[in-house]
């Protein structure tokens, strides 16, 4: 098994339903996990034949939360973890999405969501 992590990905975002919420993008900090298959080809040549795209999935999903407006951390996390489960390679994943300041004596409030097939 071999776990691919992205970490600390920040990225812009409308996010919340009170009224400056929905007028003013905020900052959201996007972790992933993601056990995807290794071809053996690719290990045995060095070569990137068949290996999981880490950065394709990350551009898409960059798009998505930029390009996107979400009331709930709960719809954004399964929309990011729904996206990154498309792909057949990938066995396992979870995702976690940090809402820095949601709280007032709080540095962030974050959802974490995970599924396998």
């Amino acid at each position: 098994m071999a776990i691919i992590r992205v970490k600390n990905l920040l990225i812009r975002t409308y996010i919340g339903f009170n009224p400056e919420e929905l007028i003013n993008k905020q900052d959201v900090i996007i972790n992933l996990e993601i056990d995807a298959e290794i071809p053996e080809g690719a290990l045995e040549k060095d070569e990137p034949d068949g290996i999981y795209d880490y950065k394709k999935v990350t551009k898409r999903i960059i798009n998505m939360v930029q390009e996107g407006r979400f009331k709930l951390l709960e719809v954004l996390t399964r929309n990011i973890l729904d996206l990154i489960m498309e792909d057949e390679a990938v066995k396992w994943a979870r995702v976690e999405v940090d809402k820095p300041h949601a709280l007032r004596f709080a540095e962030s409030v974050s959802l974490q969501m995970e599924r396998k097939k």
